[in-house]
Formats: C-alpha cells, sequence, structure tokens
C-alpha cells in the first residue's frame, strides 16, 4: 500500500476549520481572534503537534503575500490628504519621538549586553517595524473608533515606512565602513532610491487605475478588478525585488484621494480580505518557532524588553511634552507591540547580505517575534477597551443559547420540516445600552465656534451632545444646522455651543435594553443618542449610535433565529 500523503487542500481545510473553532473559544475566552489564530498555527504547526507536512505552508506564501497587501491598501485608504494634515500635527510628534526612543533603547540595550555595534543597530532599525496586518485587523474586528485607533493608524505607516529606510541606509553605512561594498557608494544609494521611487510610482499607479475602473464599471466587476490590480503588481515587486509594503500603502492613499467610492472599495474587499487574514495569520502560526524563542536567549529578552519600553515610553514622553489627550499618552504606544512581517524580511534580507552578521538578527527576531504576535493584540484589545473606543458589545461573549439548547432547535427545526410546520420564532434583545455606549465628553455650552468645529473634525457622528458645568446634557448640536453659520465668518465669531444647540427629549439610561435605543431611533432622525446616568445630576456618559444598535439587533437575532 503506497504512503498516505495529506493533499494541500486538506492542509487548507484544516487550518481552516481549526481557525473557526478557535474563533468560537476566543469569545469566551475574551481574546482577539488574531491571537487565536497564531496560537491555532503554532498549536498544529512543527513546534507543537507538527500536523502539516513539510512544505505546504511554503505554497501558501502568495496568498499570505496578497492577504497583507490588501491590509496595507485598506490601511491607506485611511489617508485622505485632509485627513493626514490633520493626524500630521498631533501623530507627527509621536511618530518621531517613539521611533527614535525605541531605536535608541535598543541599540543601546544590546550594546550595553555584548552585541556587535553593527548587530545593535541593524535590531535598533527592525524594533520600529508594527506589524500593519496584526494591528489593523484587531481595530477593524473591534469596530474601533477614536483619537487612539487614528494614531495608532498613522504610527503604524510611519514605522513600517522608516523601518525599510533606516534598515537599508543603516546596512548601506555599516557596508561602508566595514569595506563590504561590492559596487560604489553611488551605485548602492541610486539602487536604494530606484527601488524605493519605484515601489512608489507603482503604487501610484495602481491606485489610479482602480479609481478609474472603479468609475465606470459595474460594482460587481469590481472584485475582480481588484484582484487583478492587487496581484499583478505584487508579482511586479517580487520580479524586481521592490518592497511591496511602500506600494500598496501608496495604493491605497491615492485611492482614498482620487475616488469617490473609497468606502464601497474597502467594504468589496473586507470579505475576502477577511478569509484571507485568517490564512494568514495560521500559516503565520506554524511558522512561529518556541525553539527559536528560547534560542534568541538573553539578547533576545533584551530586544523584547528594551523595544517594548521605546515604543511605550517614547509615545508618553512626547505626547506629555505636546499635551495630548491622556488616553493617547497612555495607551496608544501598547498598541504597537505587535511585529511580524517587515522585520521577518527584512532579517531574512540581512542575513542574505552578510550572513555572518545576520544570523545572530535573524534569530533575535524570530525568537521575539512568537512573543510580540501573541501579546501584541492583546494589549491592543485592552487599550481600546480602556479608552472606551469600543462599544463594550463587541468585546463581550454573549450567545442566547447553550450547545445544549441549540441542539434541541436543530431537532426541533428538522421535526417541524418533516411534519411542515414552522417553529415559531421569539426575539428577545439582552443587549443593553450600557454595551453599546462609546465614549463622548461632549462640548461644553461655553465653547466658542472654533472649538465646536475642532470637535466636529475628531467626531465619527453628525449629531453631538451639548453639556453644562454639570455635565447633564442641555442638547444637542446636529451637524446639517450649522451650514448657514459656517459660512457666515462674522456669525461664527459671535456664537457659542449653546446657541448652537437644540433641545432634545432623547436620552438613554445605561440599563435600558438597546431595543429601548431602536424604538427612539424609528422616531428620531439623529445618528447617536446621549446616555446619561439615571442619578441627578445625569451626567453624560457616552452616545449611543444607530449603527451599533442595529449591528446589535441583527447580529443578536441571528442567534437566536435558526438558519
Amino acid at each position: 500500500m503506497p504512503d498516505f500523503h495529506l493533499d494541500i487542500l486538506s492542509t487548507l481545510g484544516l487550518l481552516l476549520g481549526a481557525c473557526l473553532a478557535a474563533g468560537v473559544f476566543a469569545d469566551f475566552l475574551h481574546l482577539p481572534k488574531v491571537t487565536a489564530y497564531l496560537l491555532v498555527g503554532l498549536l498544529v504547526g512543527p513546534s507543537i503537534l507538527d500536523w502539516i507536512p513539510e512544505g505546504h505552508v511554503e505554497l501558501f506564501d502568495p496568498l499570505l503575500k496578497l492577504a497583507m497587501a490588501l491590509v496595507l491598501f485598506n490601511l491607506g485608504c485611511e489617508f485622505t490628504f485632509t485627513k493626514v494634515r490633520r493626524l500630521a500635527k498631533h501623530c507627527l510628534p509621536l511618530s518621531i519621538g517613539e521611533i527614535s526612543l525605541t531605536f535608541s533603547f535598543v541599540s543601546l540595550g544590546l550594546l550595553l549586553f555584548g552585541c556587535s555595534g553593527s548587530q545593535a543597530i541593524l535590531l535598533g532599525c527592525l524594533a520600529v517595524a508594527t506589524a500593519p496586518a496584526t494591528t489593523i485587523l484587531v481595530l477593524k474586528e473591534f469596530r474601533s473608533e477614536g483619537p487612539v485607533t487614528e494614531s495608532t493608524g498613522f504610527l503604524v505607516a510611519m514605522n513600517n515606512f522608516a523601518c525599510i529606510m533606516m534598515f537599508e541606509f543603516a546596512f548601506l553605512a555599516i557596508s561602508l565602513l566595514e569595506n563590504k561594498v561590492m559596487m560604489s557608494v553611488g551605485e548602492q544609494f541610486g539602487s536604494l532610491v530606484l527601488n524605493i521611487a519605484g515601489s512608489a510610482g507603482l503604487g501610484i499607479a495602481g491606485g489610479l487605475i482602480v479609481s478609474y475602473g472603479c468609475g465606470f464599471l459595474n460594482m460587481k466587476r469590481w472584485i475582480v478588478m481588484l484582484v487583478a490590480a492587487e496581484t499583478f503588481l505584487l508579482g511586479i515587486c517580487e520580479s524586481f525585488h521592490i518592497p511591496y509594503m511602500i506600494t500598496f500603502l501608496i495604493m491605497g492613499v491615492t485611492v482614498a484621494n482620487t475616488s469617490d467610492y473609497k468606502s464601497k472599495i474597502v467594504d468589496e474587499l473586507d470579505h475576502l480580505s477577511g478569509l484571507l487574514a485568517v490564512l494568514f495569520f495560521a500559516a503565520h502560526g506554524t511558522e512561529l518557532d518556541i525553539n527559536a524563542f528560547l534560542a534568541a536567549g538573553t539578547l533576545g529578552l533584551v530586544y523584547i524588553v528594551f523595544r517594548i519600553a521605546g515604543k511605550w515610553i517614547g509615545v508618553y514622553i512626547t505626547a506629555r511634552i505636546t499635551k495630548q489627550p491622556i488616553e493617547v499618552r497612555n495607551w496608544v504606544g501598547s498598541c504597537l507591540f505587535a511585529q511580524a512581517g517587515a522585520a521577518i524580511a527584512l532579517a531574512t534580507i540581512a542575513m542574505q547580505r552578510d550572513k555572518e552578521m545576520g544570523t545572530q538578527i535573524q534569530a533575535i527576531i524570530l525568537g521575539s517575534v512568537v512573543l510580540f504576535e501573541i501579546i501584541g493584540p492583546l494589549f491592543i484589545r485592552q487599550s481600546v477597551l480602556r479608552t472606551g473606543e469600543v462599544p463594550l458589545a463587541q468585546a463581550i461573549h454573549h450567545t442566547s443559547r447553550t450547545p445544549l439548547e441549540q441542539l434541541r432547535t436543530v431537532i426541533d427545526r428538522f421535526r417541524d420540516a418533516v411534519r411542515g410546520t414552522n417553529a415559531s420564532i421569539q426575539f428577545e434583545s439582552k443587549v443593553k445600552v450600557s454595551n453599546l455606549i462609546r465614549k463622548t465628553k461632549g462640548i461644553h455650552q461655553s465653547d466658542n465656534f472654533d472649538d465646536v468645529v475642532g470637535h466636529i473634525e475628531h467626531s465619527h457622528d453628525n449629531t453631538y451632545p451639548v453639556i453644562d458645568d454639570r455635565s447633564t446634557v442641555v442638547g444637542v448640536i446636529r451637524y446639517p444646522l450649522l451650514s448657514d453659520v459656517m459660512f457666515d465668518h462674522s456669525a461664527s465669531q459671535l456664537v457659542r455651543a449653546e446657541d448652537l444647540a437644540s433641545e432634545t427629549t432623547a436620552l438613554l439610561f445605561p440599563d435600558e435594553p438597546a431595543t429601548r435605543a431602536f424604538e427612539l431611533f424609528q422616531a428620531e432622525t439623529d445618528d447617536c443618542i446621549p446616555v446619561v446616568s439615571r442619578s441627578e445630576p445625569q451626567e453624560l456618559l457616552g452616545v449611543v449610535r444607530r449603527s451599533d444598535v442595529m449591528h446589535a439587533l441583527i447580529t443578536q437575532r441571528r442567534k437566536q433565529k435558526p438558519s
């Protein structure tokens, strides 16, 4: 009888099925799904159970790179020039401070513990990188919004761009100092600039093609065009050894600033990128090597400790100096710990260019990634929960049935189908208003027009609660009603928030059911309703959005209704 060999399609099914089960357990254990997928990969991979045949994961490599490309494209689509200008005012100093301290801490720390100068500098450059796929997909999983989420997205983009640039220039400088340059300095520098410029040029060209194509093609054909454009550009980058991370980030930025359909394009790719992301993290988990983590030894531990310290302290000190909100100061740094793709790829390049120097660099990176990829999503989840940028309902596991009750439902459904009768379904929401609150400080009634506009620029809503000195809601400002004042410069110099506020009787209490919020939204055109405490004075606790209520109730109904 010939030896049995598991087909690669069965490997794919095994990984996806295991991830499906892990996702369910992640809900129970309050873990980000990204962490669950990584742990599944680690479990079935060579480090523990070794269920994946040798060579199978490598065959998934084109799909994994496409998954990364889609995530970077989605990240780039968040950055319109208007938003970049707004974010740059406070995020650029954060980025500079965080990058500088991370590089300095890691480089100096490794030097103190006996690492060679060239290795310490290159590892300092690699420490700057933050895993974009891990970070962005955790934020999307929890549907977080707010200053911490926005700042994290900006810093992730800057970190990876800076890491690539710093690594290339540092490697060139080290090669010059150690007389290992195989070509002239001009040729080396020209090749580096050409690669980066070529990467940016491809991204701009790809973005323009997507924007143009989505303007006249039927939406049903968008997914084909988008996948065709991304796979073709990815192949070009691989063929010419161009850094594709820059290409797809800039491709997304180009689409964000040249297309009227940016949001619809991102939505169209979400289902595909979601499926590929599951495979990406599962396959990536199989490559995590516990032995590599242990082999990294003292230098690996030093790298981990100083990288975490550099990122958190860099953000904290810079935010404190620039007087940024306490949420940004305390929590943005802990959203940047995840590390994988860029650091691993550049460590491999270092190994290929200089085996003697690159061996230890690669060992430290591969060892530390095991920890960073597991704890990174946990810190991100904690950060967005603590800052109130995610509704509580997104972070808790709630089901209306136990596994035994679900089995009974399936049996009852089958019996009713055989008898030709329909099972009645009773829907009752167990989700409370408190599970859906998005925190906001509101607008003080004495704020001037510029303060009101500043609040609006940082908000994703069209309705804004106005409060008095006791944080009691005295009304709401509705964006559509501001148009006359916004275009009357003289009036805008005189008005205060209380002049712009309209009375509202639509208020919610945190212990009310989500169905109460739904009833109020049926009678209101506002996109959000203030939530206040029951005790006097009725202090503003936050707002509940129409979209969050609908999402929660639809999800609840799907769980209660047999398919």
